[in-house]
């Protein structure tokens, strides 16, 4: 009886292992295929490689916009456009997603008022330039833009997270925000001008249009005047940008 046991006992195991080899083998089989993998050699094509490069002018279907202003920020010669592109309107609501697209992306390095004092700035990161001195109030709005898709000195690109039309926002708000670092209250118009010239009537004015509040920290007063001038600054934008469009294209590595 004993040996019986230990025959059955053999022969099931046997089985057993059969089963196992063989449910291994077509599993193995189909993960390892017959395939070509990224980087393979192949002897079909001429070049020995089996990945196949995109024909010359291939786009991502859906994707195609032959206006390079919007899609660039440039003219079909390759210089900065000095005016947000025509498709853009800019409304209070524009204005207010582009305030909040830079606090997202961009008030972190450069500040909320764009100094370059931002949070991380505090903390040890490298300062990036401020948008207020001369040479990037003279900037154009396409280089901004360029700057914002394309990354520049150790700013990364934000293309993959920041759509085009938000990246507009941004530049939109930027430069509102420029402009209510700088602005000639007296030139104001609307709404804003108002309320900055009875500030300074008021004696208020000093210290409101310089970002200082009664307790001497930063207030938000300047900041909230980028959004509210926004139709002031369109205009702005053009007569200031283009006397600067022949030096719009070579930057300095400053880190903005």
């Amino acid at each position: 009886m004993r040996a019986e046991r230990r025959i059955l006992a053999l022969a099931a195991g046997l089985a057993l292992l059969t089963l196992v080899v063989g449910c291994r083998e077509p599993r193995q089989a189909m993960y390892d295929q017959a395939k070509y993998e990224p980087y393979e050699s192949s002897e079909l094509f001429d070049d020995g490689g089996a990945g196949r490069v995109h024909p010359e002018g291939t786009i991502a279907r859906g994707r195609f916009d032959p206006d390079r202003a919007y899609t660039r920020g440039t003219t079909d010669g390759g210089a900065f456009i000095t005016s947000l592109p025509e498709r853009i309107e800019v409304t209070p609501a524009y204005m207010r997603r582009g305030e909040e697209r830079y606090g997202i992306f961009c008030a972190p390095c450069h500040g909320a008022l764009g100094y370059g004092d931002g949070m991380i700035v505090q903390r040890g990161y490298f300062k990036p330039a401020s948008y207020h001195e001369a040479r990037l109030q003279k900037m154009p709005v396409g280089y901004f833009f360029d700057v914002i898709t394309q990354g520049f000195g150790r700013m990364p690109a934000y293309a993959s997270q920041v759509p085009v039309e938000d990246r507009w926002a941004i530049v939109a708000y930027l430069r509102a925000l420029q402009l209510s670092q700088s602005a000639d209250v007296a030139a104001l118009t609307g709404e804003a001008g108002e309320v900055a010239r009875a500030a300074l009537e008021d004696n208020t004015g000093d210290a409101a249009l310089m970002g200082v509040g009664d307790d001497g920290g930063t207030a938000g007063h300047r900041e909230s005047s980028a959004t509210e001038t926004a139709t002031d600054t369109e205009a702005a934008t053009d007569t200031e940008t283009a006397a600067a469009a022949d030096a719009a294209t070579t930057r300095t590595e400053d880190g903005e």
